[in-house]
């Protein structure tokens, strides 16, 4: 059976379409703009998008399987429209923030997600990352142009993970059974902090990369510059205060699921160093 892939020119949901092609899975990818997209010629294209409900009628025609992209404001339209079609199985991206969110935090539109999916009856899998490697990329001017990063709590220590390991997993729950009913936890291989991932970028780069620590005072500034909400402003700082105190640890999923282990953040580091160059 044909699995649809929506969001697929997303960073989660390309990745995912290339490990199924790959895997000589029939695909439907769901997309804005087909012409642009750029996918495999292999994949079957649908023009859509799942913040237009209106064009997923013809793209769930025939479709049993769904990757499902994280859109919480249309999660509603989606299940209906889905239930008519006659999908039986969806595997949603959401997070490792999903039980229990913090107000304004991400972990808010995630559980709304999952209760959707759930609540309609499918046979659901979740797949819930923690921070994103690519969350660093946010550094890159500052890098590039001073060779500092200027953030707070330093030694907040996670667990990041590759976009390309997550859609591995995604992959592999597709195309396996034995994950109905399954919320998988996925992070990296390795716990770093902030000033370890500084070090990294600093080692693929071959130049010297300074970390200047903020007070918290002054990473709200920072952020309100760059134009980030005071309250996501809070939430991410509230964040990475816990993970000073409380070190994340790697949940080995990746590895128990696609038999290999995940992308470090010094390997990711080197392969996106042309970004901090």
């Amino acid at each position: 059976m044909t699995i649809l892939v929506t969001g697929a020119t997303g960073s989660v949901g390309r990745l995912l379409v290339d490990e199924l092609v790959e895997a000589g899975a029939p695909v439907r990818a769901l997309t804005v703009n087909p012409a642009k997209a750029a996918l495999p010629e292999q994949v079957e294209v649908a023009k859509g998008y799942l913040g237009k409900p209106e064009t997923l009628p013809e793209a769930l025609k025939g479709i049993e399987t769904v990757y499902l992209a994280p859109l919480a404001a249309k999660v509603d339209d989606f299940v209906k429209l889905a239930k008519e079609a006659g999908v039986r199985r969806v595997v949603a991206l959401s997070g490792s923030n999903a039980d229990d969110p913090a107000e304004n935090s991400s972990g808010v539109d995630y559980a709304i997600i999952e209760k959707a999916v759930r609540e309609a009856g499918f046979d659901w899998t979740f797949l819930r990352p923690g921070a994103f490697m690519n969350n660093t990329l946010g550094w890159a001017e500052m890098i590039k142009a001073e060779r500092v990063v200027r953030e707070a709590y330093p030694e907040s220590r996670m667990t990041p993970i590759d976009l390309a390991d997550i859609a591995a997993v995604a992959a592999h729950v597709i195309l396996t059974d034995g994950h109905v009913g399954k919320k998988h936890t996925l992070s990296g291989p390795t716990a770093i902090s902030q000033r370890e991932q500084v070090a990294a970028i600093s080692a693929a780069l071959g130049e010297e990369v300074v970390f200047e620590e903020l007070t918290r005072e002054e990473a709200n500034k920072q952020w309100a510059a760059a134009g980030i909400p005071a309250e996501i402003a809070e939430w991410l700082l509230d964040g990475f205060a816990y993970f000073t105190e409380n070190p994340d640890k790697p949940t080995g999923v990746v590895q128990e699921l696609t038999g290999r282990p995940g992308v470090t953040y010094a390997e990711w580091a080197v392969a996106n160093v042309e970004a901090f160059r």
